[in-house]
């Protein structure tokens, strides 16, 4: 059984997932996650270092919420972003909002972010690639040169 201990909770600030070179973690974002973040002017190694630093809250079900940030903007000009998350195998940024358009999500809406992320999580390495063959999904992957928008692989 668990045990349980201080830093678990809505909080996670102490929880770290670091990619290496030899990383198994694979970053994908929905198609409209890439337009929000295009919008908000976040490029792709933001978004791999956001998906690689601590978390904001772990929402339960593998769904985590993260700050995205601007820079020279402090929390208050920032966005959220709701990823679903096996720590160290698979990310799929779903979701993206300023704070200053949305402060929180819904229950409800909590409920269907997290029967997403289930169903994202549950979905094999073909299935995943076979929906990012379709467009629906984009694999965001970690370049020597820094990071490039993955191109339908």
């Amino acid at each position: 059984m668990p045990v349980a201990s201080s830093h678990y909770g809505p909080k996670c600030y102490t929880s770290r997932v670091t990619a290496t070179a030899l990383s198994t973690l694979r970053v994908f974002a929905s198609k409209p996650f890439m337009r929000f973040a295009r919008r908000f002017g976040i490029d792709d190694e933001a978004l791999w270092n956001t998906v690689n630093g601590p978390c904001d809250a772990d929402l339960g079900g593998g769904l985590f919420k993260y700050r995205l940030a601007r820079e020279g903007e402090g929390s208050s000009g920032g966005a959220r972003a709701l990823i679903a998350m096996r720590v160290g195998r698979r990310a799929v940024l779903m979701f993206g909002f300023e704070k200053k358009d949305l402060a929180n999500i819904k229950p409800d809406e909590l409920r269907g972010f997290r029967k997403a992320a289930a169903i994202y999580l549950r979905y094999s390495e073909e299935e995943i690639m076979g929906i990012v063959k379709q467009k629906a999904l984009i694999e965001i992957v970690q370049s020597k040169k820094g990071l490039e928008h993955g191109k339908g692989i």
